[in-house]
């Protein structure tokens, strides 16, 4: 079924097919009728950062940015959505056209820019994840800063968001490491996020105190770090008492897309020709962290060997989007079983 729609939509402009894909799930959600469109998910459950999900499988951030969509999308099977970037202003984002198809890759290039309606409508719109909370889905709600804030005030527009985002998140992530806003990732050098992770962990404290429960944090870093800068980024979030690492965003690299319509297009690159990277990274942090922080990975998981890769090489949880976009709502509960089954067979070698 999802061949036949998915063909109808890739003759859409990108960001008209993506509103349109969020209008229907809602539609189908709200008639009880997701079942059409994906197989049912049983429960394997896993503790990560203190918080009980009911399966590995997540959506990554940058498909409900605005976190209106969470029970809709929660009810195709996910472990947990991820909301936003969320930003404190509203914003437009880049201009127009900002997502590009590289079909014959399996790609996407997208260059958004942090566009939302700011976080006092991004938390109204929260609400609309309460049935899949009820159901024991888990919500990350990502933050970020605005365009026009300048890279040294960073820190500020972070604790904004994340004093607004405090009581309404199960945890938090942070978007250091985005493309798409200018400067942005100079936030990942090693005096930057030393300064940004000591600000927001101090703000935590003082959250914690006053809604009377810590919310985990996780930063979301880059595929195009060099291997010690990953370490490091690594180390400090462990020195700052953080609890999780996102690997990874998209890539500016265009190495494996060369010579394609649209690959010389600026923003990120997302999909298939991201697969292997990420999966690097995510050993790359598991060899080095020895436990010490879980691993979500994320970044080009297009089929259930895909999941079950980047748990081998060391994630915890991980997390679909563009893989979602091209294979549709069934690679879910493909992962999801996947998954599970990995699992299982490894419980098996220990025992």
């Amino acid at each position: 079924m999802y061949t036949l729609a998915r063909r109808a939509l890739f003759a859409l402009d990108p960001e008209t097919a993506h509103n349109l894909t969020l209008g229907n799930i809602d539609w189908a959600a709200g008639l009880g009728l997701t079942k059409l469109v994906s197989r049912a998910v049983a429960d394997d459950p896993v503790h990560v950062m203190g918080l009980r999900f009911p399966n590995t499988v997540g959506l990554a951030a940058g498909m409900d940015k605005e976190a209106a969509h969470i029970s809709s999308l929660g009810a195709l099977g996910f472990g947990h959505i991820e909301a936003g970037t969320v930003t404190p202003k509203a914003q437009p984002g880049n201009p127009k056209p900002r997502i590009f198809r590289l079909i014959p890759a399996q790609g996407v290039i997208n260059r958004m820019g942090f566009n939302n309606e700011g976080v006092d409508r991004f938390i109204e719109n929260v609400a609309s994840g309460e049935k899949y909370r009820a159901r024991g889905g888990i919500v990350g709600l990502n933050i970020g800063k605005n365009a026009a804030t300048p890279i040294e005030n960073a820190l500020d527009d972070y604790l904004i968001c994340l004093r607004k985002v405090y009581a309404h998140s199960d945890y938090v992530a942070i978007n250091v490491s985005s493309p798409n806003t200018k400067n942005l990732r100079a936030l990942q050098g090693d005096k930057e996020l030393n300064e940004l992770l000591a600000g927001l962990a101090a703000e935590r404290n003082q959250l914690q105190e006053i809604h009377g429960r810590r919310v985990p944090i996780a930063v979301k870093i880059a595929p195009d770090l060099a291997d010690d800068e990953i370490r490091r980024a690594a180390d400090a979030l462990v020195a700052h008492g953080l609890d999780c690492i996102i690997a990874t965003n998209t890539t500016i690299s265009r190495e494996a897309v060369k010579g394609l319509p649209n690959a010389e297009e600026m923003g990120g690159l997302s999909g298939k020709p991201l697969t292997v990277r990420s999966t690097e990274v995510v050993h790359l942090l598991s060899q080095h962290l020895q436990g010490r922080l879980p691993i979500i990975g994320v970044g080009g998981i297009m089929t259930a060997d895909d999941a079950v890769s980047k748990m081998q090489a060391g994630a915890s949880l991980i997390q679909l989007y563009t893989g979602f976009i091209y294979s549709g709502p069934e690679l879910v509960a493909d992962c999801v079983e996947a998954v599970a089954r990995w699992r299982v067979a490894n419980l098996k070698k220990g025992a």
